[in-house]
C-alpha cells in the first residue's frame, strides 16, 4: 500500500454531484472502515475499506475504466492516496481523489447520511409515504397472534437474521420470495398477512411487493419490525427455523408470475433475450449480472457470468452490490417472478435494469459458487500451524501473531495471544504491540493476511510469515483457540454495529434508529440526486 509518486487528479464535490445529476457512471468510494463510514457519508458513496480493497474492487467495480472518486481519512491520516495507488495497481485507469475529502463535500453544502445501505432505506421511506403502505403496531399484531386469529407472519430478512431473533409464529420468507411463496402459507384470501423485518425497510418493501403483485389477502407491515416489537416490551423468539415450502403449484406460480410482470411493466422494466445480452456491453457502460434466486438454487445451476444476489437483499443493499451509480443491471431467475419483482424496485430507484427472458434450463450450465476474482499477493514465507504452535509454546517473546480478520470473527475465536489488527492501521497497531523478532499474520484463510504481509514488511525489519491456511487451518489441526476481546491493537471500527441487529441493543439506540429513518425523506429532498420514482 505504498503511495505512488505520480499524483492523482483531484475532482471537486460539485463535479461529483453534477455527474450524479447527469446520471453518468461514477463510483464514489469511501475507503474508511465501515463504522466511520456509517457515521457520515454522501448518499451514493459506497464503502470500500482500504484494508480489503484488493479483495473487493474487481467483483464490485468490474470495468477497469470506470470513473472512480476516492475519499477517506482516519485519525488525521488521508487514506485516499493509498487506496488510489492500490486501484491503479489493480488496473483502474480513471481514478481521482475527492478534493478536500468529506470535509469539503460538507462545506460545499453536500448532504451526508448515517448508517449503511442508505439509498435503499431512504427509498423504503419514500415508498411508504407515496403508497401509504399499511402497517400494524406491535401490540395489535401480538393480540392477533395470541387470540388465534387467521394471521400469517412472514419475515422478509435473510434466514440467518431470522434465526437470531423473530416474531413468534413467523416464517422465514426472504424478500424476493414473498410474491412467489406467500400463497402457500396463506391460501385463504381472507388470511391477514403480516410482513416484518428488523426495522422498517424490508417490511415496507415486502408488504408493498405483495400489494403491487395483486395478492388478494389483506397485507400489512409490522410497524418498525422487531425493534417496534421489543420497544413494546414484547418477547422475541430465537433459533426459529420455519421456512416457506419449496414446491409451488403451477397455478400459484402463474398468479405470481402475472403479478410480478405487471408491476415490472408499470415500472418500465424491459425484458431482454439471453443471446442479446452482449448488446448491453457498450463502451463506458458497466453491466452487473445478478441471479436473484436463493443461494441453493444458484449453486445448483446458473447462467454463465451471473453472480448470486438474492433479490430481497439486492434491493436492500444496492450500494454494496452495485456501487457504480448509473450502471446497467440485468436480473435472471427461473420462474419469471423474482427477477421481475426485484427489477420493479430497482427501476423505481432510478436504475437502468432489465430482466432476462425465460431460457432453457440447459443454459444454466454453471454450478457451484464461482471464485471471487482477486489479484495475487506478493510472495511471503508461510508457516504451518504445527510450527507456529511450537514457536508460541517456547514463550520466549520472539513470536507475535497478528490477526487481520474481521473483528467479529476474532472475538468469536482466535489463536491464543493473537492481536487483532485492522490492516490499514498496521502502523498504529505496532505502537501498541510488543516488539518481536518475528511476526506471523493470519486471518480466516490467510488470503487477506498475505496482502497485509507486504504492508508490514515496509514497517519493520523483523521476520514476517503468514500462517498457511489461516486460523481455519489452525483449528482444523486441533490446536487451541480463545475468544473475546483479549488483545485489541486497534478499536473494532471495521464493522458498524447496527441498532437493529442482535438481542442486546439499548432501547434508546433502537428508538434513535427509528427516528433517523423517519427523517430520511427530508434528507433526500435536500440532497436531490436520487431519481426515485415510485409507481
Amino acid at each position: 500500500m505504498t503511495v505512488s509518486a505520480q499524483p492523482f487528479p483531484l475532482i471537486t464535490s460539485q463535479a461529483v454531484r453534477q455527474a450524479l445529476l447527469d446520471r453518468k457512471e461514477i463510483a464514489l468510494i469511501d475507503v474508511r472502515e465501515e463504522d466511520p463510514f456509517a457515521q457520515s457519508h454522501p448518499l451514493w458513496a459506497a464503502n470500500f475499506p482500504l484494508s480489503k480493497l484488493e479483495l473487493e474492487a474487481w467483483p464490485r467495480i468490474p470495468r477497469r475504466d470506470t470513473r472512480i472518486v476516492v475519499y477517506g481519512e482516519h485519525e488525521g491520516t488521508d487514506l485516499a492516496p493509498r487506496a488510489a495507488n492500490v486501484l491503479r495497481g489493480l488496473g483502474y485507469s480513471d481514478v481521482s481523489l475527492l478534493d478536500g475529502g468529506l470535509d469539503a463535500w460538507i462545506a460545499a453544502g453536500g448532504e451526508v447520511f448515517r448508517d449503511v445501505n442508505v439509498p435503499s432505506k431512504s427509498f423504503g421511506e419514500v415508498v411508504e409515504a407515496k403508497r401509504h403502505t399499511p402497517s400494524l403496531p406491535a401490540p395489535e399484531v401480538k393480540a392477533l397472534i395470541d387470540s388465534g386469529a387467521d394471521v400469517v407472519v412472514v419475515d422478509a430478512r435473510r434466514f440467518d437474521e431470522y434465526q437470531t431473533m423473530s416474531i413468534p409464529t413467523a416464517t422465514s420468507v426472504p424478500g424476493a420470495e414473498l410474491v412467489l411463496r406467500v400463497r402457500e402459507l396463506a391460501p385463504n384470501p381472507a388470511t391477514q398477512v403480516i410482513v416484518n423485518c428488523a426495522g422498517r425497510t424490508r417490511s415496507i418493501i415486502g408488504t408493498q411487493s405483495l400489494i403491487n403483485a395483486g395478492i388478494p389477502n389483506p397485507v400489512a407491515a409490522l410497524r418498525n419490525g422487531t425493534i417496534g416489537w421489543t420497544l413494546a416490551g414484547q418477547t422475541l423468539d430465537h433459533g426459529a427455523s420455519r421456512r416457506a415450502p419449496l414446491e409451488i403449484p403451477e397455478a400459484n406460480r402463474e398468479h405470481a408470475r402475472r403479478g410480478a410482470r405487471d408491476i415490472a411493466a408499470r415500472a418500465g422494466v424491459p425484458r431482454i433475450a439471453y443471446d442479446a445480452l452482449a448488446s448491453l456491453e457498450a463502451p463506458g457502460r458497466t453491466v452487473y449480472r445478478f441471479d436473484v434466486r436463493t443461494p441453493e438454487e444458484y449453486a445448483d445451476g446458473h447462467l454463465p457470468g451471473f453472480v448470486n444476489a438474492p433479490g430481497g437483499q439486492l434491493v436492500q443493499e444496492t450500494d454494496h452490490s452495485a456501487p457504480v451509480r448509473g450502471a446497467r443491471i440485468v436480473l435472471a431467475d427461473d420462474d419469471g417472478v423474482r427477477a421481475d419483482m426485484s427489477a420493479s424496485w430497482l427501476a423505481q430507484m432510478g436504475w437502468d435494469v432489465r430482466v432476462v427472458e425465460s431460457v432453457d434450463a440447459a443454459l444454466r450450465s454453471e454450478a457451484g459458487v464461482p471464485r471471487v476474482p482477486a489479484p495475487d499477493a506478493a510472495p511471503v514465507a508461510a508457516v504451518s500451524p504445527a510450527t507456529l504452535a511450537s514457536w508460541l509454546q517456547a514463550q520466549d517473546g520472539q513470536t507475535v501473531v497478528l490477526d487481520v480478520t474481521a473483528s467479529a470473527n476474532y472475538v468469536k475465536r482466535h489463536i491464543p495471544g493473537a492481536w487483532f489488527v485492522i490492516r490499514a492501521q498496521l502502523a498504529d497497531a505496532l505502537k501498541r504491540i510488543p516488539t518481536a523478532q518475528r511476526y506471523v499474520l493470519t486471518c480466516g484463510t490467510s488470503q487477506l493476511a498475505r496482502f497485509a504481509a507486504a504492508d508490514l514488511r515496509a514497517l519493520t525489519q523483523a521476520e514476517i510469515y503468514v500462517l498457511d491456511g489461516g486460523t481455519l487451518a489452525w483449528i482444523a489441526a486441533g490446536l487451541p483457540v480463545e475468544s473475546g476481546e483479549t488483545h485489541l491493537a486497534v478499536p473494532r471500527t471495521d464493522r458498524y454495529r447496527r441498532p437493529y441487529e442482535g438481542t442486546d441493543n439499548a432501547a434508546a439506540a433502537m428508538q434513535a434508529y427509528l427516528d433517523w429513518e423517519f427523517g430520511l425523506i427530508a434528507q433526500l429532498d435536500r440532497d436531490g440526486t436520487h431519481f426515485f420514482n415510485v409507481v
